[in-house]
């Protein structure tokens, strides 16, 4: 009967993970309150309420971190804030918010 081998496995090596993004949504004049929450409901899936906070922050603060993930999950999520286009409720809109991704924690 042949002799199973098995591979030596160190147990002392750690395991790297990727490290996470964030999804920076940045602010400007051009959309309103109700664009922002419509755009992270339909986006990101949030709430009313967790929707309406982050387009309060990112009022106030000219910046909010509306995701955080993987680099390529996060790379996808910005172009579709990028994708999603004008607000409808402001004539000189050109087009969507932006947003930029930017390394967790540096």
């Amino acid at each position: 009967m042949p002799t199973e081998v098995i591979p030596h496995v160190d147990l002392d090596e750690e395991t790297k993970l990727q490290p996470p993004y964030h999804v920076v949504l940045l602010d400007d004049q051009d959309h309103t309150y109700e664009y922002v929450i419509e755009m992270l409901g339909k986006i990101f899936g949030y709430g009313r309420d967790k929707a309406f906070q982050m387009a309060c922050e990112v009022d106030a603060r000219k910046r909010c971190i509306v995701y955080t993930d993987s680099l390529e999950r996060s790379e996808f999520k910005r172009d579709q804030i990028h994708a999603y286009g004008a607000d409808w409720r402001i004539p000189r809109c050109a087009g969507s918010m932006s947003a930029v991704v930017e390394k967790a924690g540096g």
